[in-house]
């Protein structure tokens, strides 16, 4: 019976290092090139730009011309992801805020 506080502060404490991110975004940032009112100028020629580099002939290109183009859509494709602006929270503050809330209601 004594151990059991115990226990819980560990579990507590082992999930609040552990960071995990939310974030409301959508999964594709190429399927909302759909409405194009929305879509601010970089992040149409990013998309461009991959779409270019889909439709390229790489048969004829050599293997340092190919790892260039794949960090340069490595570097798009995070620039995508980042232009979204999310929330980020741990498992533990989500604890914190479920326990809070389950006290005030």
């Amino acid at each position: 019976m004594k151990k059991l506080p115990l226990y819980l502060m560990m579990i507590v404490l082992s999930l609040s290092v552990a960071p995990t991110s939310m974030s409301a975004k959508e999964k594709d940032p190429i399927a909302s090139t759909a409405n194009p009112k929305e879509v601010p100028a970089e992040v149409k020629i990013m998309v461009n730009r991959l779409e270019e580099i889909k439709a390229m002939d790489k048969s004829s290109m050599t293997r340092v011309e190919k790892k260039e183009l794949r960090k340069e859509v490595k570097e798009i494709k995070a620039n995508l992801r980042s232009s979204n602006s999310g929330i980020y929270l741990s498992v533990g503050a989500i604890i914190i805020i479920v326990l809070l809330l389950i006290l005030l209601l």
